[in-house]
């Protein structure tokens, strides 16, 4: 699967996003290395603590299915009234790929004219806490 094809499945992820109170949607696309993708989104809650963003959605959907060999990753976001953003994973989505993938998966940022950033996990979180640390 190519880096746009991914970024498209991010894309349509967005779409089932639940977002009532800020309008921002998020979508994730997790490849796995047998080329299997896991789609996530965000969803919301009106308590705030509960809600739970596209990449963990997609890392945990993958997860809770006996996936643990992930090859790269896509997220595209953008305001419920229009509009794309384009920015990367949030500081605790990067730990929870931290645990599950390598720091050299890339990581693929759909911007709002169709331009992809390129990232690897290691350039969004350079001092991770990894499972080691817990050895």
């Amino acid at each position: 699967m190519t880096e746009k094809e991914l970024c498209m499945r991010a894309k349509q992820a967005m779409e089932n996003a639940y977002v009532p109170y800020s309008g921002f949607r998020v979508g994730a696309a997790l490849l796995c290395a047998d080329g299997a993708v896991y789609t996530g989104c965000n969803i919301e809650n009106a308590s705030f603590t509960p809600t739970v963003c596209a990449e963990r959605t997609a890392v945990f959907k993958a997860v809770s299915e006996g996936r643990r060999d992930f090859a790269a990753l896509a997220v595209a976001s953008g305001k419920a009234s229009g509009g794309d953003a384009s920015f990367p994973p949030c500081g605790v989505c990067r730990q929870v790929l931290a645990e599950f993938c390598a720091p050299d998966m890339p990581v693929y940022v759909l911007g709002a004219e169709g331009e992809i950033g390129h990232y690897t996990l290691k350039t969004l979180l350079p001092f991770a806490f990894t499972p080691e640390f817990m050895r």
